[in-house]
């Protein structure tokens, strides 16, 4: 006899077939390759993602001269996986008139949105350091600085110089905090920083040391806009236009000094004949990175 079967029951049959192979399914083709290396994925992971590269486990760095870097891990992490802080010898790459804008001490609710503008309107990318406390207080705007394609830097967590400089480990301790903060946010964490006033008369050997063991990547200016006192926007634009001029050598790794945290209005207001400057002379924009060759 032959048994007939219903089309409920064959309905049923093929849900319960269906459930089986779901759940029997490696996670490992449901998720992608990236998220698989870190608990906390990239919160940008998605089909409209910045062009970045992320550090994984190794901590190598594929050498490229146009992409903002970030690690999917913190240093703790990596320590705690026993994996490398180290970063590998990378040679700087030098090109005729390549010209970095970087922007200090925000993200600030006011400049910042409004430097993010003129940069978008322009069609280039820039680097923004970014302070902790801010960070903590603007995170949606660190958000927008990452998915716009621009290069974010640690800038430690309270800028404040009689607690960062009192040894190399109360630095490298407020730069891990930031770190933290920013992939709370991000869910990965840059690479590269700046110190608050610059290295100059504030390291020594030994925080060279800590920075490198720690695979930091300090970044220094060569040509300062003025910004950081209560300079108006044409005597911003012509600091920087005199200092770029006068010094040719520099001209294949042009880091500007700029400030986007609170009080800097002059410079957003100087930011867009800044950049036309710099297209009137020829020069390529680009984000800094493990390429970019040091200021000095």
């Amino acid at each position: 006899m032959v048994k007939k079967y219903s089309l409920f029951s064959i309905s049923g049959l093929i849900v319960i077939i269906s459930f089986i192979c779901f759940v029997s399914t490696p996670l490992s083709l449901a998720i992608p390759a990236l998220q698989q290396t870190s608990s906390t994925p990239p919160a940008s992971e998605t089909s409209s993602s910045p062009d970045v590269y992320y550090i994984t486990e190794t901590a190598n760095i594929v050498p490229t001269n146009e992409k903002p870097e970030y690690d999917i891990f913190t240093n703790k992490e990596r320590e705690e996986r026993q994996l490398p802080t180290v970063l590998p010898i990378i040679e700087p790459y030098y090109e005729s008139k390549r010209v970095y804008l970087t922007f200090d001490d925000g993200p600030d609710p006011e400049n910042t949105p409004l430097v993010l503008a003129i940069l978008k309107e322009n069609n280039i990318k820039a680097t923004f350091f970014l302070v902790g406390t801010e960070i903590e207080k603007y995170p949606d705007i660190v958000k927008q600085i990452f998915m716009e394609g621009h290069a974010i830097g640690n800038h430690t967590y309270n800028h404040t110089y009689r607690d960062l400089y009192q040894s190399p480990t109360t630095y490298t301790e407020q730069l891990n905090h930031n770190d933290t903060i920013i992939k709370n946010i991000l869910s990965v964490r840059p690479r590269i920083s700046r110190a608050p006033g610059g290295s100059a008369g504030h390291f020594t050997k030994e925080y060279w040391n800590a920075l490198k063991s720690q695979g930091y990547i300090e970044v220094g200016w060569n040509i300062s806009s003025g910004d950081a006192s209560a300079a108006k926007a044409n005597d911003i634009l012509n600091n920087i236009m005199y200092q770029t001029t006068k010094n040719t050598f520099l001209w294949d790794h042009a880091i500007v000094l700029l400030h986007d945290g609170r009080g800097h209005a002059e410079s957003v207001k100087a930011l867009p004949s800044v950049i036309k400057f710099y297209k009137e002379q020829g020069f390529q924009f680009h984000v800094i990175n493990a390429k970019t060759p040091p200021a000095w």
